[in-house]
This record gives C-alpha cells, sequence and structure tokens, in this order.
C-alpha cells in the first residue's frame, strides 16, 4: 500500500471519527427557546458540548477562575474529579466523601463543593455526613479533612447535599438522605427529617426548614433577600423561595415554580443564580432556566440524563453541566 492511499484511508477514518462525535454532541441534548428573554442569554446556534463522560453519577459543578479548572463530584465513585481545557478529566481527590472503612456502595462519595475566600475548598460529603473542609492546597490535593458541620442537636446530619455562603458569612445549606445505604429509612438515620440549615461565623447551627421532603439545592439572589430552595421528590416537589430577615431566618415561604407532573428524567435539584438574578435549575430533563421572578424562559434538554447540577463561569459566558455519566458545557453569550 503507497503512502498516499495510507493516508486517504486515514484521514477518511479520522473524518468518519469526526462525524460520530457530531452526532454524539447532537444527540445529547437541545435547546428549547420558550421566552424571547432567553435569546440574550444564549444564541440560537448554541450546542451541548460533551467535555468528558464514563462517570457514574456527576455532581457539585465548582468553577474556578484564578485556576481555570472545574471541580465536580462522581458520587458512586467517592471521587472529585477536575477538568481542564488542555488535560481534560483527571481525579482530583479520592476519596472524597467517605472515608470510612467499611466497605458500601450507593451515593457515597462527595457532592457540592465551594472554594471559600482564603482559598480551602469545602465539600458536602454523603458518606461522612458532614461538611468537611480539604486540609489541604488546592493546587496539591490530599484526602485529608476537617469537619465544618456534622451535627444538630447532638444527632449526626443526613448527608449534606449543596450550600450556599451569604455576603455576612453565613452558610446555608440542605441535608436531605441520599446519601444512606438504605435511604430514608435507613436505621442509621438520627434526625426524623430532612432539613434546611444556616450556620453562622461562629459554627453555630440552626434549622430553618423541617417540612420539605427532600432539600437539594439551594442558593440566594443577587440582592441578598431572596433564599431558593429546590425539593427534588415528592408531591412539594419544585422550587420554592423565602424572604430572607435580617437576622438570618427565613419568612414569607411561596412556590418559585412548580414543574407538574413531568416524567422525565431527575428531579428539582443543583442550580445557579446568574449576576441579573436568571436561575440555571437542574430539573425534569435538563437545566430548567428561569428570571429572578420565576418565568420559565428556556430549557437545555439532555435526552435521557438525570442533569443534577450546574456551574456558571464569572463572566457568564459559560454554563457547565453535570448530567449522569457526563460532563457537559454550553458556550453562552
Amino acid at each position: 500500500m503507497n503512502k498516499i492511499t495510507m493516508n486517504s484511508r486515514l484521514l477518511a477514518v479520522y473524518l468518519l471519527f469526526l462525524g460520530l462525535a457530531q452526532v454524539s454532541a447532537q444527540e445529547i441534548g437541545s435547546i428549547e427557546f420558550i421566552a424571547p428573554e432567553l435569546g440574550g442569554l444564549i444564541k440560537k446556534e448554541a450546542k451541548i458540548e460533551v467535555l468528558a463522560e464514563g462517570f457514574q453519577f456527576t455532581e457539585g459543578p465548582l468553577w474556578l477562575e484564578k485556576e481555570k479548572m472545574l471541580l465536580f463530584s462522581d458520587i458512586p465513585a467517592n471521587t472529585i474529579y477536575k477538568w481542564t481545557e488542555a488535560k481534560g478529566k483527571e481525579v482530583y481527590v479520592k476519596p472524597g466523601g467517605y472515608t470510612g472503612s467499611e466497605p458500601r456502595g450507593g451515593f457515597m462519595g462527595p457532592n457540592g463543593l465551594y472554594k471559600t475566600k482564603d482559598g480551602k475548598l469545602w465539600i458536602c460529603q454523603h458518606g461522612d455526613r458532614r461538611i468537611a473542609s480539604m486540609d489541604a492546597p488546592l493546587d496539591a490535593p490530599k484526602p485529608n479533612f476537617s469537619t465544618v458541620a456534622g451535627s444538630y442537636n447532638g444527632k449526626k446530619l443526613n448527608s449534606p447535599n449543596d450550600f450556599f455562603m451569604a455576603a455576612n458569612g453565613d452558610l446555608y445549606f440542605t441535608d436531605p438522605a441520599y446519601g444512606f445505604e438504605k435511604g430514608f429509612n435507613d436505621p442509621k438515620k438520627e434526625l426524623a427529617f430532612q432539613g434546611v440549615y444556616r450556620m453562622d461565623k461562629s459554627g453555630n447551627i440552626k434549622l430553618l426548614i423541617d417540612s420539605i421532603q427532600a432539600p437539594n439545592g439551594i442558593g440566594i439572589f443577587p440582592d441578598g433577600k431572596t433564599l431558593l430552595v429546590a425539593n427534588t421528590q415528592g408531591k412539594g416537589r419544585g422550587w420554592y423561595v423565602y424572604d430572607l430577615a435580617s437576622d438570618g431566618s427565613l419568612q414569607n415561604g411561596r412556590v418559585f415554580y412548580n414543574p407538574g407532573n413531568i416524567r422525565e428524567p431527575g428531579g428539582c435539584d443543583g442550580f445557579k443564580i446568574d449576576k441579573k438574578g436568571n436561575v440555571f435549575a437542574a430539573g425534569p430533563g435538563g437545566i430548567w432556566i428561569f428570571t429572578k421572578e420565576g418565568k420559565l424562559i428556556g430549557k437545555i434538554k439532555v435526552n435521557n440524563l438525570t442533569a443534577a447540577n450546574c456551574a456558571l463561569t464569572p463572566n457568564g459566558k459559560t454554563l457547565y453541566i453535570t448530567a449522569t455519566q457526563y460532563l457537559l458545557r454550553v458556550k453562552m453569550r
């Protein structure tokens, strides 16, 4: 076989590979423009890109602007991964959420991630049933952790899921029961409810809500006056807003958006709020996009996948999505 023929065949194989890759990216999902406002955030020709795959269940994406990398969790794999444009996916730290010696399965690993002002990585650890701080620099990660929040009224938390730091240093977090091997009725569960909590800078933890069946994503709007919480499942599935009082308590709870009886994969999960108050929320079938008033303006649909969470870059130009075995990206305006 001469060199020209060989090169031609290699080129054909390469082009075929590119074609398959493009089909895969197209089949991963689509963007639905429901209201004109979405056009100000995402271009009509925007695509959903597959950045990495081969995971078990991805969650908790955190974009680190200075380091130009994304951290995200694979909960069943008990691993925190990092992704960079140069190297793609790499293991960042393992174990990331369960450090016990007794073998176990289920959603034992890390979930929500947060970088503190002093450069610490905080982790919602399902298996260890706490919010923990990684006792190592961000550029030299090690599975060494200390507890930030692990109990309420002398009882161990369920499995902290997501958190948000207010401007005054108060930490708001959700504590459903997804980290237990036997679910919400696991005999190891010590609390009779799934709570939403506030921890002040002194480490004092106060229960804010105990009536939500499965509190999940949590965040505060840019005005600092309104808190948003997702309820993943049950009759009250949806997103709820509360007014933040001056003492950090919640008042005037009300529905932000009710998704109805949609049967697509996924529940109301993690979300991010941009600088203008637009909400990018994991919901049934993909990422639901709302105005700050709760108007649904569009969806980023991920076919037959569970979109669990997302992360925005500070300039609002890039949205990263964790969806079952994938890490996805949508470039925006």
